[in-house]
């Protein structure tokens, strides 16, 4: 069986499959775990102190990089050796819940962390810097989920990635006239954080709709579902690597002296 899907990526699969998904992983569970951390991050960024609006971004962080650590260290290797039917098993339940809960805390982490560091000045000549990012991320993206779901010929598609792309570079394009390096730090954190979110949103989320649409096909193929679960847990583990540069780079700002 190809491992690459055939279905389009238009509006209506894309909102059956979110549809799916939340019911596979129990509808009030998927709404929670979008809905509360959304709350509080809306909360950190427009009337919460430093104190609190580090400590949204530090425990989302904190669950983000557990668990990865987690799906790479334990669930990879207990189910790497087990029969395919348990393991496709496994992660029919599993994945569900993962596609809801690991790109909320992402975004949680990426997004309060981003803002936090502009409200105590540790990112100088931010707005640039974040047209930069936004390009990095968006367009290797896309081009992954276009390519996992055989989406370049799906005009709907195309119309929205040149949306995305227009986009990005209407942002450089505004910003680049104020660009002046930044902090060595916040340039280590912004490299990393692109890597993290081009795996996540390029790689790991695409996986698990393709584990969905596997599991919901008329012949589920059990192989692919285990092999395509396996390879999320390994780039689980090089995004936990990935998650502890970033503490160690907030770590250098702590004992810089600066009050986080």
């Amino acid at each position: 069986m190809s491992t690459r899907s055939a279905q389009p990526t238009n509006r209506t699969s894309v909102v059956a499959t979110i549809g799916g998904l939340a019911r596979r992983a129990n509808p009030a569970f998927a709404l929670a775990v979008v809905a509360l951390p959304l709350l509080a991050l809306v909360y950190a960024v427009t009337a919460a102190s430093v104190q609190q609006h580090t400590y949204v971004h530090v425990m989302a962080g904190a669950l983000w990089t557990g668990i990865d650590v987690f799906m790479a260290a334990v669930i990879g290797p207990v189910l790497g050796g087990v029969d395919p039917r348990v393991r496709a098993a496994v992660f029919e339940k599993f994945t569900p819940k993962l596609f809801f809960v690991m790109p909320t805390l992402a975004a949680i982490t990426t997004v309060g962390g981003i803002t936090l560091a502009m409200r105590m000045s540790v990112f100088p000549h931010a707005m640039p810097w974040l047209a930069l990012f936004t390009a990095a991320v968006t367009v290797p993206s896309l081009l992954s989920i276009g390519y996992q779901f055989d989406a370049f010929r799906d005009r709907r598609w195309l119309a929205w990635f040149g949306v995305a792309v227009v986009g990005s570079a209407a942002f450089l394009y505004d910003t680049m006239g104020a660009f002046a390096m930044t902090s060595p730090v916040m340039l280590v954190v912004l490299v990393d954080i692109t890597l993290l979110t081009v795996l996540g949103n390029g790689v790991l989320m695409p996986g698990e709709v393709r584990i969905y649409r596997e599991i919901t096909s008329e012949n589920p193929d059990t192989d692919l579902v285990g092999d395509i679960g396996l390879r999320n847990a390994k780039i689980s583990g090089v995004q936990g690597v990935l998650q502890f540069v970033i503490i160690a780079a907030m770590v250098s700002l702590r004992w810089g002296g600066l009050p986080l």
